[in-house]
């Protein structure tokens, strides 16, 4: 069963609002095991809506089109659906009065162009508005059919449960093409798309011609690299089954070649993953922060139950807080030792278990002859201690969050090395 979503508005194309319709149906349609292989923008022009909508129905089975049914005059997407089916408008007489009822309950007088909503291809089924004044269509044309719902989220979201879902399901088990399809989305921070790429060549070139299994990498900027699995199976234990596996062989392939780079799973964030060493292991964490000011402590209080664990931080922007405060030693303090007597500073202060620091140099200016980009990271976990040395890249805002999460992940993988998780 395949199923092609057509997105209407000029707004879209113009990138004056994102589409996050589409990306919501995409999820849908893949949770319950229905192909969507083409997504498409159309703008307000009835050729172009027409020509999208023949092209989706010539590649799948069904088309489900969001937008342009609501009372102006650019919504079209009604006399488009009627030429595509070469039928004539009518105007549905029901609709009519339930619009008109709904302004009246609101004390509203109704504009005459809301009736056009109730204006209905001929051998279109009407879904019901329940959270708006624009029903939704069925409109079938032979063994296909499009779907047209408003492009107002929540409306089109309740329309899609009720009404859409439940058809293409019959649909799909009327024609014996029901499956289920389940991803896994692991997530890493260290290495390059490319060395992604290249750590599970062997994985990837055997699952090009597999119609059960696809990878694929997903760059997501600050928040690292994706690698998502999605498996299709006869069921949902089977998919699961298929997904495990493949799971546990790209595991050991980017381990074994690219180290300790898998911090989480799916919605996982970094701060999660550092939340879920810490308290597996009973330790408490503050936070010294220069360069970063203050976004790693803004990232660690978004997890719920931070208070469980993370103690505080100080911003020791200026030098004579890191000296005065932090007992920094007189000196450089964009230095691998600054970052390490902050990280021990910040943890003696607040009475942590665990120290973490950040210094460096944002920009736009070098500092005592550092360039721009220049980052220090400081950990101290009992008696173990570590700093790292980055050389950043981008602007200030790209290096003060590229530091936050490379402190984290750096947090993170000295926990997992130094101090064990209770028994």
């Amino acid at each position: 069963m395949r199923v092609e979503i057509v997105a209407v508005g000029t707004e879209l194309l113009l990138g004056q609002i994102a589409d996050t319709n589409s990306q919501w149906l995409g999820e849908q349609l893949a949770a319950h095991g229905i192909d969507s292989y083409f997504h498409q923008h159309v703008g307000d022009n009835h050729e172009r809506i027409v020509l999208a909508l023949r092209t989706a129905l010539a590649r799948g089975d069904a088309v489900i089109v969001t937008g342009g049914l609501g009372p102006t005059q650019d919504d079209i997407t009604r006399e488009a659906l009627a030429e595509v089916m070469n039928v004539p408008l009518e105007r549905d007489e029901e609709i009519a009065g339930a619009i008109r009822t709904m302004f009246e309950a609101r004390g509203r007088t109704m504009p005459a162009n809301n009736l056009r909503q109730a204006d209905v291809p001929r051998g279109a089924l009407v879904i019901a508005a329940r959270r708006g004044t624009a029903p939704g269509l069925v409109c079938p044309l032979g063994h296909k059919v499009v779907y047209a719902v408003p492009g107002v989220t929540h409306e089109m979201r309740e329309m899609f449960e009720r009404a859409i879902r439940p058809d293409l399901e019959q649909r799909a088990s009327r024609e014996g093409q029901r499956t289920a399809i389940v991803s896994r989305v692991l997530r890493t921070w260290g290495a390059s798309e490319s060395a992604l790429a290249e750590a599970v060549a062997e994985r990837f070139d055997a699952l090009r011609a597999s119609e059960r299994v696809t990878l694929a990498f997903l760059a997501s900027g600050i928040e690292g690299i994706k690698v998502r699995l999605t498996a299709r199976g006869d069921d949902a234990e089977h998919a699961r089954q298929l997904l495990r596996v493949e799971e546990s062989l790209v595991r050991a392939l980017i381990t074994e070649r690219l180290g300790n780079i898998i911090f989480g799973v799916d919605e996982q964030t970094m701060e999660d993953a550092v939340a879920e060493r810490l308290s597996e292991r009973g330790l408490t964490l503050a936070v010294a922060e220069s360069l970063t000011g203050g976004l790693i402590a803004s990232r660690l209080v978004a997890v719920p139950g931070a208070s469980a664990w993370f103690r505080g931080g100080v911003v020791s922007y200026a030098s004579e807080v890191k000296f005065d405060l932090l007992h920094v030693p007189e000196g450089p303090v964009v230095s691998a030792a600054a970052a390490d007597a902050m990280a021990r500073g910040v943890r003696d202060l607040l009475g942590a278990d665990v120290g973490l620091a950040t210094t460096g140099v944002a920009g736009p200016d070098p500092q005592d002859d550092l360039p721009v980009g220049t980052v220090f990271l400081g950990v101290v976990v009992g008696d173990h201690a570590r700093q790292v040395a980055l050389q950043l890249p981008g602007d200030r805002p790209r290096i003060r969050a590229y530091s936050a999460i490379s402190a984290l992940d750096a947090l993170r993988r000295t926990l997992e090395v130094s101090a064990p998780p209770r028994a």
